[in-house]
C-alpha cells in the first residue's frame, strides 16, 4: 500500500534541460519545492503567510537520488508523504515520469521550523502536515 498522500502534475520545460538533453539536476529540488507549497496550500497552510506570522519552515538536510531522467516535455507526477521526528518534518519526495511511471527522483528532504529566528514546534504545521 503506498505511503502517498499528495501529488502534483507537471511538465518538463525547454529552460530546464541541459546540453546533454535532460532536466538539470537543480531543477528537481525546484519540482520537490514547488510539490510541498502546493500541498501546504491543499492544506489550508499558506508558507507566506506563515512567515509573515514569524514561523518559517526551513530545509535542514537533503537525500537526493537521481534514477531516470526527464526531458524537455514529459509530463510527471510528483507524489509525497511526510513523518515527524521530534522537530524534524521529513519529506519523503518521488518523481515519476507520468507516460510510464519511470521514477526519476527520489529525495528524503528535511525541514525544521524557525518561531521568530529559534527551532521550535510548530502547532501549525503539525496540524496541516500530519492529520
Amino acid at each position: 500500500m503506498s505511503k502517498y498522500i499528495f501529488e502534483a502534475h507537471m511538465e518538463v520545460r525547454d529552460y530546464e534541460c541541459d546540453i546533454e538533453g535532460i532536466v538539470n539536476n537543480a531543477n528537481y529540488l525546484h519540482y520537490a519545492e514547488h510539490t510541498r507549497h502546493l500541498f501546504l496550500k491543499s492544506r489550508n497552510l499558506s508558507f507566506a503567510e506563515m512567515h509573515e506570522r514569524g514561523i518559517d519552515a526551513v530545509v535542514a538536510r537533503m537525500n537526493l537520488q537521481y534514477k531516470t531522467p526527464l526531458r524537455c516535455d514529459d509530463e510527471f507526477i510528483s507524489r509525497l508523504w511526510v513523518e515527524k521526528e521530534g522537530v524534524k518534518y521529513i519529506f519523503h519526495q518521488d518523481i515519476f515520469r507520468a507516460s510510464d511511471e519511470a521514477l526519476c527522483f527520489r529525495g528524503i528532504i528535511t525541514l525544521v521550523c524557525l518561531i521568530d529566528g529559534k527551532l521550535a514546534n510548530s502547532e501549525d504545521y503539525d496540524r496541516a502536515l500530519l492529520s
